[in-house]
């Protein structure tokens, strides 16, 4: 019985588990920078291969696209430096101006003196001009409401009306656009 017998040691014991273990936390917790190389040194040969096949099409589609997206991208580049370069007296000069265009159914004209009055608003004059270049409107329709109301709130005659609207004392419509009230006045 003196016979050695030879006691296996668990494999966790072993040199060679403990290196394959070592390896394998080595290769998951490997920086994703060596990933996206590894990615990246098979990517080009990739791309070599799809660019070779569909060279022509694409080279010619991407110009395209390129070109277009740089003017896009200048366009939206400018109108953002425009925007950001607006006083900020000249934004409430034309926000007081929609205002009473949409409320008061001002003219154009009127709205101007409004603006730049001592006795109304007191914006400089660059402000209110400003403000009348930027600011879309449809006069015509405004010297329509302004006649109807003097016409059923003052039962005022149509010629009567109309002096009013062109009045530089009253409304201060252009000529065309107290004629167009006045031919639409029901």
């Amino acid at each position: 019985m003196g016979s050695k017998e030879k006691v296996k040691k668990p494999f966790y014991k072993k040199w060679w588990v403990w290196l394959i273990a070592i390896i394998i936390i080595f290769a998951i917790g490997s920086p994703k920078e060596e990933t996206e190389k590894a990615s990246e040194s098979v990517a080009p040969a990739e791309t070599e291969a799809a660019e070779t096949t569909n060279a022509t099409e694409e080279t010619t589609s991407t110009e395209a696209k390129t070109e277009e997206e740089s003017e896009e991208a200048e366009v939206v580049e400018e109108e953002e430096v425009e925007v950001e370069e607006i006083p900020r007296e000249h934004k409430a000069a034309l926000q007081k101006a929609e205002s009473y265009a949409q409320t008061m159914h001002m003219s154009k004209k009127a709205i101007y003196d409004q603006l730049v009055s001592e006795y109304g608003e007191q914006f400089p004059e660059e402000a209110a001009q400003y403000a009348m270049d930027n600011l879309e409107y449809d006069w015509k329709a405004n010297a329509l409401k302004k006649a109807e109301s003097y016409a059923e709130d003052m039962a005022m005659s149509t010629s009567a009306v109309y002096d009013q609207l062109v009045s530089e004392y009253g409304e201060q419509f252009t000529p065309e656009e107290a004629q167009y009230a006045i031919d639409n006045l029901k």
